[in-house]
């Protein structure tokens, strides 16, 4: 692309072509307002589409294909071992992708929003540099900050080789390692080590902590560690790397804690331990927007930073690094700047770990429920009860409920098994419309369905 000279003015400029920036994009230009949004990518969609949630999510599905073709095997039809087409998933993914990249440009053109590929860096508080575009300059009057965030690396332990993936190269699927290591025990980590051993990989997790999914109520977790533990080659707890070199064939690890791997050579190894915000290189300072130590941007509760008429949303602003929560913050500045009186204030913002089982929670956890010093009353239903799960040889799941003692009011919801992001909405909708259990408990749930066992756990809570 030849790089102009050229200013070009924004009433409106989005800096961030994910799923907070063009909500917020579309939104505005929807509402009137001259909108343009810059993004590196060829295309719109952000690390969620591109390298995160679409691609992951749809290896996700493949596997939990799989899983189920080898469980029916149990119920009277074996498909036989299966054959995987490595190019062919890739391309799949692929065209997941691109099918859905496309409908946002489309969503760009109806709304009449000015895309600009390049990479922006403030000069001001009114001006951008932008490299790699056919505008070297952008003049606004007004500007959202949606980033994002990227991977972060194991300082002084990781090497530059294309054996150690971030979550961005494992989903590139260039190949299905034969011993693949994950580092990190967290969702990212988890989702990935279900995608590659589904596919043929011998899988070993590393976590430095005493526990896998760090935030997650265990009993909410157990039910996806006990297949973990059938899955995966090896799980080692309080464990870290503490070096690694690439050697012919592979990488050779060193390691530190109570259980390190059997093996210190593997094919290739993942590092999937958290990520960082994308605000290093955007020369924040000279528009005066401060950032605190870990480089998150700080906002007011209308997300309005310390730069004259710049606002910031997203993973560049903290957690919880979620994508629907980005897009609801983006939605609410946009409505801000078209003058309505709009605020963010959810009771609950779910969570879902779309690892097979599933698990998914808002509101309130069981572990913060009793670190606020909360009187509450917690009930469970174990999906062995539940004939939908029964039926579909689907029993390794739980619905929880955390409620006020005095009242019966829904705190928080946690669900784990097949399904559980799908069904985590209604918990939602109870929290932020402030119903009691026994709310839960009398409304009608068709049958036989799993999402009966919220109604079921509700019955249990003291009306």
């Amino acid at each position: 692309m030849v790089v102009g000279e050229f200013t070009q003015d924004a009433d409106l400029l989005i800096i961030g072509g994910g799923p907070g920036g063009y909500h917020a994009a579309f939104r505005a230009a929807a509402g009137g307002i001259a909108t343009t949004i810059i993004d590196a990518e060829p295309g719109l969609g952000g690390v969620c589409l591109h390298r995160g949630c679409i691609p992951s999510k749809t290896y996700l599905s493949l596997a939990e294909t799989v899983h189920a073709a080898a469980a029916a095997k149990s119920m009277g039809i074996d498909f036989g071992k299966p054959k995987f087409d490595i190019d062919a998933i890739r391309g799949w993914k692929e065209q997941v992708v691109s099918k859905l990249v496309g409908g946002l440009d489309a969503l760009c053109k109806k709304h009449g929003v000015d895309r600009v590929r390049g990479v922006a860096k403030f000069e001001d508080g009114k001006h951008v540099a932008v490299s790699g575009a056919d505008v070297s300059r952008i003049k606004f009057r007004r500007a959202i900050i949606a980033t994002g965030s990227r991977s972060i690396e194991l300082r002084g332990v990781q090497i530059e080789s294309p054996r150690v993936m971030t979550s961005k190269g494992a989903l590139e699927l260039a190949d299905v390692p034969k011993t693949l290591l994950v580092i990190g025990g967290g969702y990212i980590g988890l989702e990935l080590s279900q995608v590659y051993a589904a596919l043929g990989s011998k899988v070993t997790v590393v976590e430095m902590t005493g526990g896998l999914l760090a935030g997650v109520d265990g009993d909410l977790a157990r039910p996806l560690l006990k297949r973990l533990k059938d899955e995966l080659h090896e799980i080692c707890l309080e464990t870290k790397v503490t070096g690694m070199k690439e050697v012919k064939g592979g990488i050779e690890l060193t390691f530190d804690g109570k259980k390190p791997p059997k093996a210190q050579r593997f094919d290739k190894v993942l590092v999937a331990v958290g990520r960082r915000p994308n605000s290093s290189t955007l020369d924040l300072d000279k528009a005066g927007v401060a950032v605190d130590d870990r480089g998150f941007i700080n906002v007011d509760e209308g997300f309005l930073t310390s730069g004259p008429k710049i606002w910031a949303i997203g993973d560049v602003i903290g957690n919880p690094m979620l994508a629907h929560k980005a897009l609801h913050e983006g939605m609410v500045v946009a409505d801000i700047l078209l003058g309505k009186d709009a605020v963010f204030e959810p009771q609950a913002i779910p969570a879902v770990v779309f690892t097979d089982p599933a698990i998914a929670w808002a509101g309130c956890t069981e572990v913060e429920a009793k670190a606020a010093g909360l009187d509450v009353v917690i009930k469970k239903t174990p999906w062995a009860a539940s004939g939908r799960a029964v039926a579909m040889g689907r029993t390794d799941g739980l619905t929880k409920l955390i409620c006020d003692r005095s009242t019966g009011r829904v705190l928080g919801v946690g669900i784990t098994g097949v399904h559980a992001g799908e069904m985590i909405s209604e918990a939602v909708l109870a929290i932020e419309m402030g119903a009691v259990a026994y709310d839960l408990a009398t409304i009608i749930h068709p049958h036989p369905t799993l999402s009966e066992s919220l109604g079921d756990t509700a019955h249990l809570i003291p009306s």
